[in-house]
């Protein structure tokens, strides 16, 4: 694995994720079903491997499998900010529309929205994974 991904390497599905070099990111959700080239490709792209939900420092980003199925989604992206660095990004991947455990993006929106979060862009992040950038206004984040 080398440390940072080629720029022109189109085929890497996290290039779209706007990750760095050494960047610590944090996945949580993690299952059977998560999309494994994608978590390969972020780990490509930082040079680090992805730090588990038991992690207890501080991520620049997160990256977030969550399902219809796994429990509130607010609670979750709460959760999620827990050790983010200020500025830092949470990618929520939720299923597609039409696979088992597909969020609705008004259920999305309104979940971000109450965890204090701002919903930047939503993207195709892999065959059967949606990705919704979402980010912690800095005002919120100053008066932590």
């Amino acid at each position: 694995m080398s440390a940072t991904a080629d720029p022109a390497d189109k085929s890497n599905p996290a290039l779209k994720l706007g990750f760095e070099p050494g960047q610590v990111i944090q996945e949580l959700g993690f299952d059977d079903d998560t999309d494994q080239v994608l978590r390969e490709g972020i780990e490509e792209i930082t040079g680090e491997e992805l730090a588990d939900e038991d992690y207890d420092d501080v991520a620049d980003g997160v990256l977030l499998w969550h399902r219809d199925d796994d429990g509130d989604l607010t609670d979750a992206l709460v959760d999620a900010q827990e050790y983010l660095v200020e500025g830092g990004l949470i990618w929520l991947l939720t299923p597609k529309k039409g696979r088992d455990g597909h969020i609705e993006a008004h259920e999305i929106a309104e979940a971000a929205q109450t965890a204090g979060l701002s919903q930047t862009s939503s993207i195709s992040v892999a065959a059967e994974w949606a990705g919704t950038r979402l980010a912690t206004p800095k005002a919120a984040k100053s008066k932590r």
